[in-house]
């Protein structure tokens, strides 16, 4: 797992800290838990770790590379560097304001126990029921899961008009090697290659397959009931105090059907999971990195006032993409605007990192 950022930091000696706590005096009170979507902290401390590692000297070669691929999924909303180096190092916490969020695409209210929306509902049974249909080979331990993706990512601060990039397309690689393993994959993209790895404390030697790095394997030992199934996410999805539970195990959930490939029996109990999370709404008509129309299955983070599609082709119901669109006017743009989006455009299983699958048979969904 990843070490304490705040033990990391102490490392470097009383006079950095002296200069974050000055630093953290001048934030404003507030929550970053309210400031961040699920999971930001947990990027932003591995960021730490590594600004750390490098300061020290201990980064080592590709020290460029990113810990989790996961947290390529969506660029960081940027508090500013400062900002979050003290809040992760120091305690102090930024406020980003709340709101409703209110759209076409809400659900009922977190915590309710009802779940998701019906319309939802009805579509995500169709998606699992032909998930459950698909023949899924699969992946051996010593094979890699290829996929490619475009996107079109905001380049803006968090709180400033959304200025999106040119569409980038990324590779990336996966072992499926149970572990544990520090480095456990690799990215292709405009930048070169990065290998993928996890920070972990001095000596560890590594991270077991699991949530934080799931495998075919481990996703094929999860439970096909829906609801052990939801239970098992839940429990094992971390949150940071004041983080929406329910928004945080929707996106693993993205996560996992975006740059994986599930067993045909894990992808059908996972959508059939999704209908159960309070919230989850479908959305008629989404547009993924590559232009290609839709529907969706969406959440909305009302804190941030930012809603996460999941999107399907609407003949198929196979997996295109995803985007986030804010659902309230702000500073960063009108209610609509689309803040990010992306594209799963090739999935496929290869027997070495950084090769490419060619004219072999390719996995078309996750």
């Amino acid at each position: 797992m990843n070490p304490n950022p705040t033990a990391g930091a102490e490392q470097e000696g009383h006079d950095e800290l002296g200069e974050l706590a000055e630093l953290a005096r001048l934030l404003p009170a507030g929550s970053l838990g309210t400031g961040l979507p699920s999971g930001r902290h947990s990027q932003h401390k591995d960021v730490l770790m590594q600004l750390i590692d490098r300061d020290s000297g201990r980064g080592g070669e590709n020290s460029r590379s990113m810990p989790r691929v996961r947290r390529y999924l969506r660029p960081a909303l940027v508090v500013g560097a400062a900002a979050v180096a003290v809040s992760l190092a120091v305690g102090v916490t930024v406020g980003v304001g709340t709101g409703d969020g209110g759209t076409a695409a809400r659900g009922g209210a977190s915590g309710t126990p009802t779940g998701g929306s019906p319309s939802a509902a009805v579509t995500l049974d169709r998606i699992a029921a032909v998930a459950m249909r698909t023949d899924v080979a699969a992946v051996q331990d010593g094979q890699w899961v290829y996929v490619r993706t475009r996107s079109v990512d905001n380049e803006a601060d968090w709180g400033q008009p959304v200025k999106h990039s040119a569409p980038q397309d990324r590779e990336v690689w996966f072992s499926q090697e149970p572990g544990p393993l520090i480095k456990y994959g690799l990215i292709r993209d405009e930048n070169g290659d990065s290998p993928i790895r996890i920070l972990v404390p001095k000596g560890s030697p590594g991270e077991r397959a699991g949530i934080d790095r799931p495998t075919y394997a481990w996703l094929a030992s999860l439970p096909t009931d829906p609801d052990a199934l939801l239970k098992r996410l839940y429990a094992e999805t971390p949150v940071s105090d004041g983080d929406d539970k329910d928004q945080a195990v929707f996106e693993r959930i993205g996560e996992l059907v975006q740059e994986q490939i599930l067993p045909s029996a894990t992808a059908s109990a996972i959508y059939r999971a999704t209908a159960r999370i309070p919230g989850v709404a479908e959305v008629d008509d989404a547009v993924d990195a590559v232009g290609r129309r839709g529907i969706a299955i969406a959440r909305t983070n009302t804190a941030m006032g930012l809603r996460t599609e999941w999107i399907f082709d609407p003949e198929t119901l196979g997996y295109l993409g995803e985007r986030s669109v804010l659902t309230r006017d702000s500073a960063m743009g009108e209610a609509g605007t689309v803040f990010d989006t992306r594209a799963v455009l090739e999935r496929a299983v290869v027997d070495k990192q950084g090769e490419e699958p060619g004219g072999r048979r390719r996995t078309e969904r996750s």
